[in-house]
């Protein structure tokens, strides 16, 4: 463990450990999405029948896949960003900005948390079921977009911790 590590707090260790946790589950539900369609497109074409749950289950781990692995790309800074601005600043004003989007950013992520928590809630509690043959339960893809966008709540409020209180550990200083 190095000092930068060391000095990391715990919680902030922690919502790293847990947004990289998710960033894998993300991509083996990609890796399922893409073997899924493989197979449907092998029992379509070469076997000549048709499918019942694949086209469902590719929408449904891709939906999944792209709210789990939320927090993950924020934690790696991969989201699309505009830096014109901030790079014009001196770095004392460029963390002031910083923990001003954060804080715009923390409150629609806020809402988007509640509001899925709601819609998940509601399919839970009313047994929804997709309209088709496999009739798969809704309120487990619904499940992904609170917890999704909870995880990048998360993250974001790790990331203006760093932003406002210290400087930002390297990835490769992390254990």
């Amino acid at each position: 463990m190095t000092d930068d590590t060391r000095r990391t707090p715990l919680p902030l260790r922690l919502i790293g450990a847990l947004s990289d946790a998710f960033g894998v589950l993300a991509a083996f539900m990609v890796l399922a999405a893409v073997l899924i369609t493989c197979q449907m497109i092998f029992v379509r074409a070469v076997l000549g029948r048709s499918t019942v749950w694949q086209t469902e289950a590719v929408i449904y781990l891709v939906i999944g896949s792209t709210m789990l692995g939320l927090a993950y790309v924020q934690r790696l800074r991969g989201h699309v960003g505009v830096d014109l601005v901030p790079l014009l600043l001196p770095v004392s004003a460029r963390r002031i900005l910083m923990v001003i989007v954060m804080l715009a950013t923390v409150a629609m992520i806020g809402a988007m948390s509640w509001y899925g928590w709601e819609m998940f809630h509601t399919a839970w509690r009313r047994n929804w079921k997709s309209e088709t043959v496999w009739a798969f339960p809704l309120w487990i893809t619904y499940l992904c977009v609170p917890l999704g966008f909870g995880l990048f709540l998360l993250q974001l409020l790790a990331d203006m911790w760093i932003a406002a209180f210290g400087k930002p550990v390297p990835r490769e200083a992390e254990g």
